[in-house]
């Protein structure tokens, strides 16, 4: 018999990355496409800038929230007024919007009859059978 052991080293809460919180949040163009980005820090500016990307547009967030939050939140924002940011940002929203489980769709085609179940079969009893003794 295999005996499995496991070693639990950390003891903390992990947090999945749709999980984490963001206090900084906008756009940004690289090779022609806009994207979405997330930050912790206004200084991300510089690491884009120094990565190529154009039209960077970040905003601190009134307070930390998650990817999806904080997309929802500068849609509404005068800096992402424009038509580019608009349709960037919404496009990101419709991507990551959690998807509502449907039930599969019955199959098409002739539906099988159901199958029949057996009456029981009748016994006759006599009064003999009936008799107590």
């Amino acid at each position: 018999m295999n005996k499995v052991f496991i070693l639990l080293t950390h003891t903390g809460v992990f947090n999945m990355a749709t999980d984490k919180l963001f206090t900084v949040a906008g756009i940004s163009k690289l090779n022609g496409e806009y994207k979405v980005r997330f930050a912790n820090d206004s200084m991300r500016v510089k690491v884009l800038a120094k990565h190529d990307h154009t039209d960077i547009r970040l905003v601190e967030l009134d307070r930390p929230m998650t990817k999806l939050e904080a997309a929802t939140s500068i849609l509404s924002m005068d800096e992402f007024a424009d038509a580019t940011a608009q349709a960037t940002i919404t496009e990101y929203i419709e991507d990551n919007t959690p998807k509502a489980k449907t039930s599969k769709p019955a199959a098409k085609g002739v539906m099988k009859p159901a199958k029949a179940v057996k009456a029981p079969a009748k016994v006759a009893v006599t009064e003999d059978e009936d008799a107590p003794f």
